[in-house]
């Protein structure tokens, strides 16, 4: 008896990518495993972004799009995950086996979405998966140089079980973080793999905001501190990419968010045993690296796994 195929959901928050958008439709489209349905919420976009959205939904029934009212500014880390929800409000998630939070500033290969589906039917463990974001630059691919021991947020692909086990996304800056080592609190793995066949063009710059990248990275500092993660790994984290653009700057930049964020008095993340998971974890990575650090994490189901304590 033949396997039914899998089915998978994309949901796009978005808001004024008119400059990005087509790319990222154009790329879905051509997937060799196309999604079973594709829910773009318009959260408030005041350019061309509604007419191009209604022009794809025109040709291809698979496309839903949600509409939003216009707030009068981009929202970014909570407003983004309120966004999703407004998509995922408006599909039933136990009709598919995979969803999928995608950004529309992206430029996808052909088997993307195929690849990550027989990666997940081939470690029913892995809870959530990408591939790497790559920037395009005098024609010429430059990697965004993201870890290996989370999916990225731009291309969020989850187990829809898995998903539900964790909770979700949270509604805060740093969301694209915690559900990664909520996925190992849980017994599931996190990972993206920098394989050519897996590595999209990211046409906007991670840690980038539209006031600008610096109040992007400002934003990052922020989110690590909600997280929970600590001065002296996020120092040594910092340290590791001073030569990623914009050089020193940027990073510092995020370093000061997490200080000006202390500082202040914000407040964090308020789940104490995912706190001590983190610090738990991070403190292990200092020692041996995050690699080896998550391949421990991932030899056991059991939260608080003691080989990282």
């Amino acid at each position: 008896m033949r396997e039914k195929p899998a089915k998978y959901v994309l949901i796009s928050p978005c808001r004024n990518e008119a400059d990005y958008m087509r790319q990222t439709l154009d790329t879905v489209v051509a997937q060799s495993l196309r999604p079973t349905k594709w829910v773009i919420v318009d959260d408030g976009s005041t350019d061309e972004t509604p007419a191009i959205l209604a022009e794809y939904a025109g040709k291809h029934e698979w496309i839903e799009i949600v509409t939003r009212a216009d707030r009068g500014h981009r929202a970014v880390g909570p407003g983004v995950v309120d966004a999703f929800y407004s998509g995922y409000a408006a599909i039933i998630p136990d009709d598919y086996d995979f969803v999928c939070k995608l950004d529309l500033d992206l430029r996808l290969p052909p088997r993307y979405f195929e690849i990550l589906i027989e990666r997940m039917n081939a470690n029913p463990r892995l809870g959530t998966c990408s591939g790497k974001a790559y920037l395009e630059e005098n024609g010429e691919l430059i990697s965004e140089r993201h870890g290996d021991e989370n999916s990225l947020g731009m291309t969020k692909f989850y187990r829809v079980s898995c998903f539900k086990d964790i909770g979700g996304f949270v509604r805060e800056v740093g969301w694209d973080g915690i559900d990664g080592h909520k996925c190992r609190m849980k017994g599931w793995t996190a990972t993206s793999w920098d394989e050519p066949e897996l590595r999209f063009v990211h046409l906007r710059t991670m840690g980038a905001s539209h006031k600008g990248i610096y109040t992007g990275r400002f934003r990052q500092g922020y989110g690590q501190y909600y997280m929970g993660t600590g001065l002296l790994f996020l120092t040594a984290s910092v340290v590791s990419r001073l030569n990623q653009k914009p050089y020193v700057f940027g990073q510092l930049t995020i370093l000061w968010g997490w200080i000006y964020s202390f500082l202040q008095g914000k407040p964090r993340y308020q789940d104490p045993e995912f706190r001590a998971f983190l610090r738990a974890y991070q403190r292990r990575a200092l020692l041996v690296g995050k690699k080896r650090a998550t391949e421990e994490c991932a030899q056991t189901a059991l939260p608080g796994n003691p080989s990282l304590s």
